[in-house]
């Protein structure tokens, strides 16, 4: 079903509303005048004939048959002067001794509604007579001696009062339809006023931009706060609220004042200057953050400020995963740690003065080393890149992990630099996770296959884990995701995007029985090949 338009519900809505409105309006207005003016009109009636029934002529000449002629002449006058329709005077048998039309005189009164009236009551009926249908005064006549004599008659047509109501029901409709055009001008042009306000937007797509601010505002891992001209908060998100360590709803904040929180200054100051306040270092609940604090404007004026935050230390935290520098960080400590070890151990032997197990540990440790040295440096020319790979094997061994590296053919000397630091990327990122899911893994062994063939670098790494979950296969690469915590999710993210950007392609195997395989090639170019080696460690 198509949904109306909200310009055409605003016109519709409120011209059905003034509508109906001026309706009922004039359906009571209409009802009560015409009440009121039968009540008047009957009153009247009532008036003329309690005049007429003590009139001393008329009961004179009722009491005087030689004088009754004289009734029709003195009601004549009166019907004239009061422009009523008829006054009939009757005698105790209804006989009329009045009558608008001179024939009817001395015949019996017509309408069968006279009977009460004769014996001394007086009230009003709506009854047909010669005159037709038509409301009527009933009032006895009394002599000096209260005796009943006889009874008057007044009666106006309904005729004449439904023309009266006509003539006020037409005044009554012509304002009602004025009113009906008049709010229909005014839904119209308060249509348009809101479709100007809410910038053209239909209610669903107003309701959806909503729910899509909403969303956007809680999702994004920014701390944001905005307030008003005034200072007073009008928005704030669940990631201020943990930054500012607040444990409270954020809808307990809105409404407040600015002051009341750490980060009031810069917005202030925004509100105050109307000059945007970027990458500005604040301390708030003991955490160093980075803010943003951008004033709103609307027409020129200001209107409130925005203020986003972040902590500090994860923004290091990410700009190392992103640089690349944690994993350079991570090989080296590695191998101090390494050599850290060694060297305790030599000491520790120094004190106990066994020279000659001494002696065996160093001329092993020293093969060991220029084993690894040698094998790697025999394949790789560039030194960034051994020194790393000699790093990652320390932190194997360190953490109790078999690691198997395998250097099919020689690999050139890269003549661009970045090219080496994307690579260490790419590998750092692949033995880190394969170190990862070894060491929950039983077997706890990993293994890196290096090949440069046919100008094609191939990168395949594997370890002999639990294997990649398969709902998470298809997301695996996505940043943020990570099953080891938050903050995490970057490493993957970080090689797919230098993956791409090198235009390699990159293959997923995984199980929970063979472990996960990550082969990536890259193309570019090749200066030599020789035999396979390997290292086992």
């Amino acid at each position: 079903m198509k949904k109306i338009k909200l310009k055409y519900m605003v016109i519709l809505l409120v011209s059905v509303v003034v509508t109906i409105s001026i309706l009922i309006t004039g359906y009571f207005i209409n009802r009560t005048v015409s009440e009121r003016i039968v009540a008047s009109q009957k009153e009247k009636a009532f008036n003329i004939s309690r005049t007429v029934a003590l009139t001393p002529s008329i009961i004179n000449a009722l009491n005087d048959k030689e004088n009754e002629a004289s009734i029709q002449e003195l009601t004549k006058k009166i019907q004239t002067s009061t422009s009523v329709e008829f006054i009939v005077v009757m005698d105790m048998n209804g006989i009329r001794k009045s009558h608008p039309d001179p024939n009817k005189i001395g015949e019996k009164f017509v309408g069968g509604d006279e009977k009460d009236v004769l014996k001394g009551k007086e009230y009003a009926s709506v009854s047909e007579g010669t005159l037709g249908k038509s409301l009527r005064a009933f009032t006895p006549i009394f002599n000096e001696n209260n005796k009943q004599i006889g009874a008057v008659s007044v009666g106006i047509t309904l005729d004449r009062i439904e023309l009266v109501l006509s003539m006020l029901r037409k005044n009554i409709f012509m304002g009602i339809g004025i009113g009906v055009i008049f709010g229909a001008i005014c839904a119209i042009f308060l249509s348009f006023l809101i479709k100007r306000v809410l910038f053209g937007l239909e209610p669903p797509e107003i309701a959806m931009i909503f729910n899509e601010r909403q969303a956007l505002i809680e999702s994004v891992h920014e701390g944001i706060i905005a307030v008003d001209k005034d200072g007073y908060i009008t928005l704030v998100n669940k990631s201020a609220m943990k930054l500012l360590g607040k444990s409270c709803l954020n809808q307990e904040l809105i409404g407040k004042k600015i002051d009341s929180l750490a980060i009031h200054s810069k917005l202030n100051l925004a509100l105050k200057t109307g000059k945007p306040y970027l990458d500005q270092e604040q301390v708030v609940n003991g955490k160093e953050i980075m803010s943003n604090t951008v004033p709103i404007f609307v027409h020129g004026e200001i209107v409130g400020a925005v203020n986003t935050w972040r902590d500090k230390s994860e923004i290091k935290h990410l700009a190392e995963k992103l640089t690349g520098v944690q994993l350079y960080a991570d090989a080296l400590r590695a191998q101090s740690h390494e050599y850290m070890n060694q060297l305790h151990c030599i000491l520790g032997m120094i004190h106990l003065e066994e020279y000659r197990e001494l002696e065996k540990f160093i001329e092993k440790t020293v093969e060991d080393t220029q084993n690894d040295i040698s094998s790697i440096t025999k394949k790789l020319k560039d030194p960034a890149l051994v020194g790393f790979l000699l790093g990652k094997l320390s932190h194997a061994r360190e953490v109790g992990i078999q690691f198997k590296l395998t250097i099919n053919h020689a690999f050139p000397q890269w003549s661009d630099p970045k090219f080496s630091h994307d690579l260490i990327t790419i590998i750092g990122n692949l033995i880190d996770n394969a170190i990862d899911a070894a060491q929950k893994s039983e077997n706890r062994e990993v293994a890196l296959k290096l090949e440069f063939l046919n100008k094609d670098l191939i990168i395949e790494m594997k370890d002999f884990g639990n294997g990649i979950a398969e709902e998470h296969q298809t997301i695996l690469f996505e940043k943020g995701f990570s099953t080891k915590g938050e903050n995490r999710g970057y490493g993957l993210f970080l090689l797919k995007q230098t993956v791409e950007r090198l235009k390699g392609r990159i293959q997923l195997s995984s199980s929970s029985k063979e472990g996960t395989i990550f082969t990536i090639k890259i193309s570019c170019q090749s200066e030599g090949e020789t035999d396979d080696s390997s290292i086992d460690r």
